[in-house]
């Protein structure tokens, strides 16, 4: 069974004290005014893109769908935030009994997203919705900015697969994070036992240069190896000398290697050299894997080169460059009232800098072209139009405090493939540009 998304408790007691302090200030003065029930809508958007990327990928939805589950004040949370005296004892009761009790619509995970997207719209009593941003954000942010690296990774790799080995390069629940992430954008296994247990991503790994230190010599390393996982396995070859490697491990597992791994020097060339060497030796079936340092400009260097699969790290659990999707949270509609039927007035901030944002409750829907290709984001508050209907992006993840949006994380991966290929086709160039559509306001 696919386990991924199905309620899973997090690794922590409680996602409660995911959040900045401010939020409870917030909520103690509201409950003070007698606002805190009013009628809200939050937004989660991004005012631009990374520099030079042409689209942006949701990622984490349903691990933010676990975390407003598990937002939940226990003894040992409330404790905390009486001794601090973060808020005050009515305070305290109000967070007792929190549980998430409105709605939350957004794209659909895997889907992608331009400035000023409406990713995720957040709607409830003003109280119970701004305790959520903080947590909300941390993940979106995050995975949203992992799923997009790893997707312009994927689109170089043109169809080779893409092994996901970072997780000694961050953070450890980090990890399991990036690793969700990256097979959402396109990887297709990882490294970390931690994220096959948790979403079902399959898991591969072999050998460092460790084991082949450890023994006298590398043939008596790839002898202990190939006696231990069969002929199939994948033995790292550059250890010391290439070539003499390449010949060891063809003789110990014979023509039918499985595949070799190098990871350092000049890729290009000794990719080719490997190739030649293998088919010389008649292990023509050999698949070649590269690691090292890769990103997507590197995979795409790659990319007439002899090489069946790379692994990478660094570079695709710190977002190539760029680790934040830089997504925000903000009120753009409220009521008077909590009754469900005041009218939304529609809020929002106006500053200078760039980052003032629009107000109103907004729907979104992705125009096509003649062609059936994506030529603009099309963002409003009123009526939507005709032309539009059926193409609306947001579809409801929460209802009335109760998750109706779960699915298996293939279905994710599956449906980030489809929703890159609707767009421009020079949305997966890597040279330097603008979002490969417009965002339009109706």
């Amino acid at each position: 069974m696919n386990t991924a998304d199905l309620g899973l408790p997090v690794d922590v007691p409680s996602t409660a004290l995911f959040t900045d302090q401010y939020e409870f200030t917030m909520v103690q003065a509201a409950l003070r005014a007698g606002t805190a029930d009013r009628r809200s809508v939050f937004e989660v958007f991004t005012r631009r893109l990374p520099e030079g990327r042409r689209y942006g990928v949701v990622a984490g939805t349903g691990r933010v769908l676990d975390a407003v589950e598990n937002f939940r004040f226990d003894t040992g949370v409330l404790g905390f935030l009486r001794e601090r005296a973060i808020v005050d004892e009515p305070t305290l009761e109000w967070l007792a009994s929190y549980r998430f009790t409105g709605d939350i619509w957004g794209y659909p995970e895997g889907e992608v997203y331009f400035p000023g997207s409406p990713v995720l719209r957040v709607e409830g009593g003003f109280a119970e919705c701004v305790l959520l941003e903080t947590v909300i954000l941390s993940i979106l942010n995050h995975d949203s900015a992992i799923a997009a690296a790893a997707s312009r990774m994927a689109a170089a790799a043109g169809g080779r697969p893409l092994i996901e080995m970072g997780a000694r390069r961050t953070h450890e629940l980090s990890a399991v994070a990036s690793a969700r992430a990256a097979y959402v954008g396109g990887f297709s296994s990882t490294s970390d036992l931690a994220a096959g247990f948790r979403y079902n991503i399959p898991t591969v790994g072999t050998s460092a240069h460790a084991f082949t230190l450890l023994h006298d010599s590398e043939r008596d390393a790839f002898r202990a190896q190939v006696a231990s996982l069969g002929s199939g396995t994948t033995l790292l070859v550059d250890t010391y000398d290439v070539a003499e490697a390449v010949r060891s491990a063809v003789e110990v597992a014979g023509t039918g290697l499985g595949a070799v791994r190098i990871d350092s020097g000049d890729l290009l060339l000794v990719a080719h050299r490997v190739r030649q060497q293998l088919d010389e030796l008649g292990a023509t079936g050999t698949r070649i894997v590269v690691t090292s340092d890769l990103d997507e400009y590197a995979i795409a260097s790659l990319a007439a080169a002899p090489v069946d699969a790379y692994g990478v790290g660094t570079q695709l659990v710190t977002g190539s460059g760029h680790p934040t999707a830089s997504m925000v949270y903000k009120l753009v509609a409220r009521a008077d009232s909590a009754d469900p039927k005041a009218p939304l007035r529609p809020v929002a901030k106006k500053s200078l800098g760039g980052k003032s944002s629009v107000g109103g409750r907004k729907w979104a829907a992705r125009r096509p072209d003649a062609y059936g290709v994506a030529e603009a984001e099309v963002v409003g508050t009123g009526p939507l139009p005709a032309e539009l209907a059926g193409r609306e992006l947001q579809v409801e993840l929460v209802k009335g405090g109760r998750v109706v949006a779960r699915e298996p994380l293939d279905d994710v991966r599956e449906r980030h493939i489809a929703a890159r290929g609707g767009l421009p086709m020079s949305a997966v160039q890597l040279s330097r540009g603008e979002p490969v559509i417009p965002t339009e306001y109706a």
